[in-house]
């Protein structure tokens, strides 16, 4: 499969969508983020010195996807018909899952992993002052659906 952001020069373009049918497109994609038990405690109180911390890092989840574009070079402005960001606490971690909808000419894949990484960043930056050594891990996408490469769910993690 030939690479598509790149012209005939070797230099970098955005690739052009005008030809391509708008279909409804979606995506989701994963991360956690570990930390300590008392830290852990803390958000799951709300009782961090920066106040409630899953609350803001879903509307920043939500806020990073809708400017996915501004962030990711060669990334289509997309008109987003709906983005849903949950969290599940786990052992030692939260976990964060990012959706994406849209109908256009492009996918959503990109959207839902930002959304993603800045949900596991607002929770670090929340709760920095209690543990720096906190660490993302596992950001990935794990199902998109739509357009000419029709359906994609990730396989079980080796």
């Amino acid at each position: 499969m030939a690479l598509t952001h790149f012209n005939e020069q070797g230099r970098a373009r955005m690739v052009d969508v005008s030809g391509k049918e708008p279909t409804r497109r979606m995506a989701r994609a994963a991360g956690r983020i570990r930390m300590r038990p008392d830290t852990l405690a803390l958000v799951r109180e709300g009782r961090t010195r920066k106040g409630d911390v899953l609350p803001v890092a879903q509307v920043a989840a939500i806020m990073a996807a809708k400017r996915c574009w501004e962030l990711v070079p060669m990334c289509h402005p997309i008109q987003l018909t709906g983005v849903d960001v949950t969290f599940a606490f786990e052992e030692g971690a939260i976990a964060v899952e990012a959706s994406c909808r849209c109908k256009g000419e492009t996918g959503v894949e990109m959207e839902a992993l930002t959304a993603c990484s800045v949900a596991l960043l607002t929770i670090y930056d929340m709760c920095k002052s209690h543990q720096r050594d906190m660490a993302m891990e596992d950001i990935r996408l794990l199902e998109k659906d739509g357009g000419k490469s029709g359906h994609f769910t990730r396989g079980e993690r080796a």
